[in-house]
């Protein structure tokens, strides 16, 4: 009886190890996403943390430059003398709203930080001089100043926030429309003309005119010098 039972035993165990081990195996629709998923998490870790220097990283990118050369257009002979300049920042803040829509499902709010310089400029060759017989004195006649266009600044402009609907968010998805920034870019040049123009800049740019002429004719030996604008 027990030799019976202990080769029934025997027989047996092959059979329950198999039936164990069939249980705990996972199938391959479930094994071979996971390894996957750790293998591209070791790649990450060792582009990361520097682990494999001597193998180029898989996920690395490239950037190739093939913009053209720069064409020279014109040449101009300026007589502007450069008097003062402005550094203006601003929050441009656009909302697009539809009348019978909540926004949630179509509209766009876009706040914008704008950061630019306006120079304020008198034209030099518009100017009349007349100078005395003994040459100590003289009078110089100059339009006022004006303020030159925008110059925005590329690096410290950057969109800050933006809120779309579900509608802008799909047609932003399937296209793409670049005017969207030139827009931004043509009204925030607007406004810091605008504060340009606000802020005395001119008025600045005229007394540092005057200072610069009275300071190079009195080097000269000029001993009056007078400088209007009209």
């Amino acid at each position: 009886m027990r030799s019976l039972r202990g080769d029934a035993t025997e027989t047996e165990r092959p059979v329950v190890e198999e039936r164990r081990y069939a249980r705990r195996r996972v199938p391959w629709y479930i094994s071979i996403p996971i390894t996957f998923v750790v293998i591209v998490a070791l790649f990450l870790a060792a582009g990361k943390f520097n682990w494999l220097p001597s193998l180029p990283n898989p996920f690395g990118t490239t950037t190739v430059d093939r913009s053209q050369p720069a064409v020279l257009q014109s040449i101009e002979n300026m007589s502007h003398y450069e008097a003062a300049d402005g550094n203006f920042q601003l929050v441009v803040d656009i909302d697009k709203e539809a009348k019978f829509l909540p926004s949630a499902l179509l509209g766009k709010r876009t706040l914008y930080v704008a950061a630019g310089t306006v120079g304020s400029y008198v034209d030099m060759g518009k100017a009349g001089v007349t100078v005395s017989k003994d040459r100590r004195s003289a009078t110089i006649v100059l339009p006022h100043a004006a303020l030159d266009k925008t110059a925005l600044d590329p690096k410290n402009s950057y969109t800050y926030a933006e809120q779309r609907g579900l509608f802008n968010r799909i047609g932003d998805f399937f296209s793409s429309n670049p005017n969207n920034q030139q827009q931004l870019d043509v009204l925030a040049a607007q406004k810091i003309e605008a504060a340009a123009a606000a802020s005395g800049l001119t008025t600045r740019a005229e007394q540092n005119t005057s200072a610069m002429l009275k300071g190079l004719l009195g080097s000269l030996g000029f001993t009056s010098v007078t400088v209007t604008y009209k």
